[in-house]
């Protein structure tokens, strides 16, 4: 990000489920500030936020790609490119070092196709609908920025509110605090919750698979079935003369070529409510499913910036700081200048305060991991609701095209008629042993 980022520690999600009565709402008890008490429908009542593209604006050299983000919380509409999120996302990161910044979707600037531009439309619609229902990010003025202000600089309005600031663990009362607030095995709580979530996702993401290729599917079958519609519509359009030797049955064909020209219209009406179908569940099981991903992708992230950040921060200065104390001892014992021993002395004291202050950092990182996993099992309810989706997606589609399908039999009754208008349906395979009336 070209911004460095204090990196904090993990918790694992075990222990804390341990803690939590119900998965959709986390019971606190009173005064202890670690514990969070946020419902799913709390969350996802703090905002609701839409990314839409706007038509392409052809810069000097190159196109890009524009968004209109509309938030219902602050009634504003802005407009906003690729790079105002990424400075968004990195403000984010330098307050809230120890929280669930998102991910962001590639930015890929050659050979953009309308594909890749929507993925990442939706990608970066599910980032900023996370942020904005973050118990944290919604009341901070970086995302009121974001979301409301219209002038031409946001991206250094956005730096100018986050770096006058300094990170969390600076504004927060309760950061030196933090250690009284855990449990005494926090450690072995971190290594559980992270195994947990770490499951859970590769869980969701089979899932997430799995349903794009169900919509994926509808989709497909609602072009076969245009295609099989348009065929029959070509048949019944045909305009070539009848031979000579088939004048005989030239009823039968003329009334068999209007019959199935006419059924293209129920195929048409089939594949549009298939095409429907596919729609409805990209957007209300895939989507969410992604959504969900997305959030727990940035709790693994969250771990590692705990290990790789604070934690390793830590553990080189104390290195540093053993090295000093041997270099102290040395020189006393080679009775040294009285002023290169003070120097030393000196050097050892900012160290211990240094140190002092990374292991309230490693506390305070562990304090906040311990709530986003809260946060991440308060999510968790939000698998009823995609089930939901997905099975009256099924439900409704099923029961409409069965509409379409029944309505279209009494159609198929000319295409049966006999020389005297007696309808003969065909047969089935004698193997079969039926023979329907």
């Amino acid at each position: 990000m070209g911004t460095d980022l204090p990196t904090p520690q993990a918790i694992e999600p075990q222990a804390i489920v341990q803690q939590a009565p119900a998965p959709s709402r986390m019971q606190m008890p009173q005064g202890n500030p670690l514990l969070l008490s946020h419902t799913l429908q709390e969350l996802l009542a703090r905002d609701t936020v839409q990314v839409e593209l706007i038509p392409e604006k052809k810069g000097l050299f190159l196109k890009h790609v524009e968004y209109e983000v509309s938030s219902q919380r602050f009634k504003s509409s802005v407009y906003r490119r690729y790079n105002d999120f990424v400075v968004f996302q990195e403000m984010l990161l330098h307050k809230f070092p120890y929280r669930m910044v998102p991910a962001l979707p590639p930015k890929r600037m050659l050979g953009a196709d309308r594909e890749f531009i929507e993925a990442r439309r939706r990608a970066l619609k599910r980032f900023v609908n996370l942020v904005a229902r973050h118990p944290l990010f919604s009341e901070d003025v970086v995302l009121k920025l974001f979301l409301s202000f219209s002038g031409s600089d946001v991206q250094n309005k956005l730096k100018e509110s986050a770096q006058c600031v300094g990170d969390e663990f600076l504004n927060c009362k309760l950061a030196t605090r933090a250690k009284d607030f855990l449990p005494a095995d926090i450690q072995a709580q971190f290594a559980i919750s992270r195994e947990l979530i770490r499951n859970i996702y590769n869980s969701f993401h089979k899932l997430r698979d799995r349903a794009e290729r169900i919509a994926s599917r509808a989709i497909d079958n609602a072009a076969d079935l245009l295609i099989f519609g348009k065929e029959l519509s070509a048949i019944g359009s045909d305009t070539t003369p009848l031979p000579s030797w088939a004048a005989l049955n030239s009823s039968t064909w003329g009334s068999l070529k209007q019959a199935l020209k006419g059924l293209s219209v129920e195929f048409a009406l089939l594949a549009d409510k298939a095409a429907q179908q596919g729609k409805q569940e990209e957007n209300d099981v895939v989507e969410k499913l992604s959504l969900f991903l997305d959030l727990l992708q940035s709790y693994k992230d969250l771990c590692e910036r705990h290990e790789k950040g604070v934690l390793h921060k830590h553990q080189r200065a104390l290195h540093k700081y053993s090295l000093m104390k041997r270099q102290m001892m040395s020189a006393t014992a080679q009775n040294r200048e009285p002023e290169s021993v003070e120097q030393l002395e000196s050097r050892i004291v900012e160290q211990e305060n240094a140190i002092q202050t990374m292991e309230l950092r490693n506390y305070f990182s562990l304090y906040c991991l311990h709530q986003e996993t809260q946060l991440i099992h308060v999510y968790l309810p939000l698998t009823s609701h995609i089930l939901r989706a997905f099975v009256n997606s099924q439900i409704q589609g099923h029961k409409e095209m069965s509409k379409v399908w029944n309505d279209l039999r009494p159609k198929l009754s000319c295409l049966f008629a006999g020389p005297h208008s007696t309808l003969t349906p065909p047969c089935s395979p004698p193997e079969d042993g039926l023979c329907p009336h």
